[in-house]
C-alpha cells in the first residue's frame, strides 16, 4: 500500500485515524502498531515477518547492551554483534544478486541463484535499529523496556517504507507522550495534501515525460532532448521522495509526532557541500553521526579526511542501491565535496550567486544521469548526447515537449523554490480576517486534494522511485 492510492486515502487512513482519535490514550501506540503492520503486509506479507524479528533482535540487543553499560567490553561486544546481524540481514537481501554477479563474471562456471525482491523500507527499518543501538552503547539514550513502543517507532506505518529515517533520540519523549488535538490534525492534513499534490500531479508527469525521454536510443537524442530528460527526472525524483517526505511528516503530526524535515529547497543550492545539507536531511545526519564522525570526521589530517568523505559516500552510493551505477554516484559526490573543500571552494565563493546555483545544478543532474541510468555504458552514452554526441542540437520533439508542458515545468519550478511555498501562503493571506484566510486556504487545499484524486483515478502511471532503496 502506498500513500498515493485511493486504498489507503478513502479507507485505511480514514478508518484508521477514527479509531485512533476514539481510544484511549493508552491504547492509541497498540492501535498504531497494528495499523503498521496492516499496512506492511499489505504490500509484504512474507517480509513482514523479517521486520518483527529484526525489531526483537535490536530490542533484546538494546536490553543486552544497557545490562552491561558498566562493562565497556562486554558492551562493546554486544554492540558489535548487533550491527554486523543488522548489516548482514540488509547485505543479503540487498546485495547478494549483486555480488553473486559479479563472481559470475570472473568465474568459468556460473553459480546458481534464485532472485529475492527486497523487502519493502529495509533500507529505512535498518538504519533507524542501528541508530538506537550504537545510540544505547554511547548512552546517548537508555534502552528502551518496552517493547510496544520500540515496535512503534521502528514500524509506525507514516515513514516505514521511505523515511524520513528518524533517529531514536528525537522521538523517544514522544512515543510515551505525545499529544494529538484538531489543530494539529488540520495542519498534518495540508502537509499531506501538500505533499501528496506534489507526488501525483508533479512527479507522476515529469515522470512519464523521462519515461518517454529514456526510451529513446541516447545516440538518437539531440542535446535538448537529453537535458529535457534529465531535468525531468531531477524534477520526478525531487518531487516523488519530497512529496512522500511530506506526506509522512503530515501523517506523523495527525498522529501526535513531530519528524524533522527531510528536505530544504535543495536545488536551490549554491554548492555541492550545501545541496547536500538540504537533501535527504536524515540519510546525511545518519551517515555524518554513524560513520563520518566515528571515521574521524575532520578531526583529523586532510589526507584523511579526504579518505573518511569517500568511504561515506561510497557507503551512500551502496545505500541506494546494488549496481555500480549506485556506487559510481556516491563517489562522484565524494569526489565533488572533496573538491569543493580542498581545491575550489574558496574560489567558488567569489562567484555571484546566480553563477554558483547554476555551477551547482549543472553537477547535480551529470550525478543524476549515474543515478537512473541501467548501466555504466549507457550513462556515458547519455552524458555524451547531453555535451553534443547524439542527434545534433535540437528536434522537434524536444520543442514539442517544452510547449506542450510549459506549464507543468513552471510549476515543477517554482515548487523547487521557497516561490511556491510563498505564492501559496499569499493566496490565502490576501483575505482579510482570520475566518475569511482559513476559508480560502481550505478551498486552496481542498481544490489541491481533489485535483491529485482526479489524476489517481484517471492516470495509470504512479510509480514511487524510493521502494527500491
Amino acid at each position: 500500500m502506498v500513500f498515493s492510492s485511493i486504498t489507503f486515502l478513502f479507507l485505511f487512513l480514514p478508518v484508521v485515524l477514527a479509531v485512533y482519535y476514539i481510544a484511549p490514550e493508552k491504547l492509541k501506540n497498540i492501535i498504531l502498531l497494528v495499523a503498521s503492520i496492516f499496512f506492511y503486509a499489505w504490500g509484504e506479507p512474507v517480509y513482514v515477518v523479517l521486520m518483527i524479528l529484526s525489531i526483537l533482535l535490536n530490542y533484546f540487543c538494546g536490553l543486552d547492551i544497557g545490562r552491561k553499560a558498566e562493562n565497556p567490553v562486554r558492551a562493546k561486544r554486544s554492540v558489535i554483534f548487533a550491527v554486523v546481524v543488522n548489516i548482514l540481514i540488509l547485505g543479503f537481501f540487498k546485495y547478494y544478486g549483486f555480488l553473486l554477479d559479479m563472481l559470475n563474471s570472473v568465474l568459468p562456471g556460473e553459480i546458481p541463484y534464485r532472485e529475492l525482491s527486497l523487502p519493502i523500507g529495509i533500507s529505512f527499518y535498518t538504519f533507524q535499529n542501528l541508530s538506537y543501538i550504537i545510540d544505547v552503547y554511547r548512552k546517548k539514550v537508555k534502552p528502551q523496556k518496552s517493547l510496544l513502543l520500540y515496535a512503534v517507532y521502528i514500524s509506525m506505518f507514516p515513514q516505514l517504507i521511505a523515511g524520513p529515517i528518524v533517529r531514536y533520540i528525537d522521538i523517544e519523549e514522544q512515543l510515551a507522550n505525545r499529544k494529538t488535538s484538531v489543530v494539529r490534525l488540520g495542519r498534518g492534513t495540508v502537509l499531506f495534501i501538500r505533499g501528496l499534490a506534489k507526488k501525483v500531479v508533479i512527479a507522476n508527469m515529469t515522470g512519464e515525460i523521462f519515461q518517454q525521454i529514456s526510451d529513446m536510443q541516447a545516440s538518437q537524442m539531440t542535446v535538448l532532448m537529453a537535458w529535457l530528460g534529465c531535468i525531468s527526472y531531477a524534477f520526478q525524483i525531487y518531487f516523488d521522495f519530497s512529496g512522500y517526505s511530506d506526506m509522512a511528516l503530515g501523517l506523523g503530526r495527525m498522529f501526535g509526532f513531530e519528524f524533522q524535515k527531510n528536505f530544504d529547497y535543495p536545488y536551490t543550492s549554491k554548492s555541492i557541500t550545501e545541496f547536500w545539507r538540504r537533501w535527504h536531511i536524515s540519510l546525511s545526519t545518519w551517515f555524518r553521526e554513524y560513520v563520518y564522525i566515528p571515521l574521524g570526521g575532520n578531526r583529523c589530517s586532510g589526507g584523511r579526511n579526504m579518505v573518511n568523505l569517500m568511504i561515506v559516500w561510497t557507503l551512500t552510493g551502496m545505500w541506494h542501491g546494488a549496481a555500480w551505477n549506485f556506487i559510481v554516484w556516491g563517489v562522484y559526490y565524494g569526489a565533488l565535496l572533496v573538491m569543493e573543500k580542498y581545491v575550489w571552494g574558496a574560489s567558488l565563493d567569489q562567484f555571484p550567486n546566480p553563477v554558483r546555483r547554476i555551477y551547482s545544478l549543472v553537477l547535480i543532474l551529470i550525478g543524476w544521469v549515474f543515478f537512473f541510468s541501467p548501466s555504466i555504458g549507457y550513462a556515458l552514452r547519455y552524458l555524451a548526447a547531453m555535451f553534443g554526441g547524439g542527434a545534433g542540437i535540437a528536434d522537434r520533439g524536444a520543442w514539442f515537449i517544452i510547449f506542450s508542458h510549459w506549464l507543468l515545468y513552471l510549476l515543477a519550478v517554482l515548487g523547487s523554490t521557497r516561490a511556491g511555498y510563498r505564492l501559496i501562503r499569499g493566496v490565502t493571506e490576501i483575505w482579510d480576517g482570520s475566518r475569511a484566510r482559513t476559508a480560502a486556504a481550505l478551498v486552496l487545499y481542498f481544490g489541491m486534494f481533489l485535483v491529485s484524486v482526479a489524476f489517481l483515478v484517471t492516470g495509470d502511471y504512479n510509480p514511487f522511485l524510493y521502494f527500491r532503496f
